[in-house]
């Protein structure tokens, strides 16, 4: 999206130069000044290799709100009517996800009631270990624990087996019988796991982390958005 930034201001610019002209213009003046422009728009799009539908397309889909289905069991934390919904489609093993972790627990802890947090998997095939430590975390949401769980397993993103999950589950205080029976990925953690990838896939998430903020799609997802936000909370 980077490269269209230029092409709004340089046809607003086009457009806003002739208010300073004071003799008024025809609609067929008007429109062939238009159509002028969009020649141009067009010639340059042409040369970038995209053209005026794949413009409008990206427009609308950055604009659009999407239905993330919050309400089918994912895991959530902070005030459910908050104002600012952070929806992420992310995995364990992907360095990015574990990189930002630590921003998302401190921005929760410091945010309960102006922002949730809502976990969507969606592991990346050629994550091989991702999926059982979904399942793993599955079962730490069964005790209450999902986030704490969440956090603490973050860093361990290259080494996620049955022994990490094990020392994981105990470090942050989980029945280790019922976790150990729980942790196991069966259908019924594939189907989560299966439903969670369906919806990523069909909003546009194509990576790791993905996130969605008030049901928008933000690729430059930042902590200076977020915080921008938060202004914008305290100043209604």
């Amino acid at each position: 999206m980077k490269k269209f930034i230029i092409l709004p201001l340089l046809f607003l610019s086009l457009v806003s130069c002739e208010a300073t002209k004071p003799a008024p213009k025809s609609s067929e003046s008007m429109q062939a000044e238009l159509d002028e422009v969009k020649g141009v728009l067009g010639f340059i799009l042409e040369r970038m290799g995209s053209s005026f539908e794949q413009v409008k397309k990206e427009i609308e889909n950055a604009n659009k709100v999407h239905d993330l289905q919050l309400d089918v069991g994912s895991p959530s934390i902070g005030n459910p009517k908050a104002k600012i919904v952070i929806v992420e489609f992310t995995e364990f093993q992907c360095p990015y996800c574990a990189r930002i972790t630590p921003y998302l627990d401190s921005l929760t802890r410091a945010n309960p009631d102006k922002i949730r947090l809502v976990y969507k998997n969606f592991p990346l095939s050629f994550h091989k270990d991702a999926p059982a430590a979904a399942a793993s975390a599955m079962a730490a949401q069964k005790q209450g624990k999902f986030w704490e769980y969440r956090w603490a397993l973050a860093s361990n993103y290259q080494s996620l087996n049955d022994s990490t999950f094990i020392e994981t589950a105990k470090k942050v205080g989980l029945n280790l019988d019922q976790f150990k029976k729980e942790m196991v990925l069966d259908a019924d953690k594939q189907a989560i796991i299966d439903r969670d990838m369906k919806l990523g896939s069909e909003v546009g998430v194509q990576g790791t982390p993905n996130f969605y903020v008030n049901g928008k799609r933000q690729d430059r997802f930042s902590p200076q958005l977020i915080e921008q936000m938060l202004i914008d909370y305290d100043s209604l």
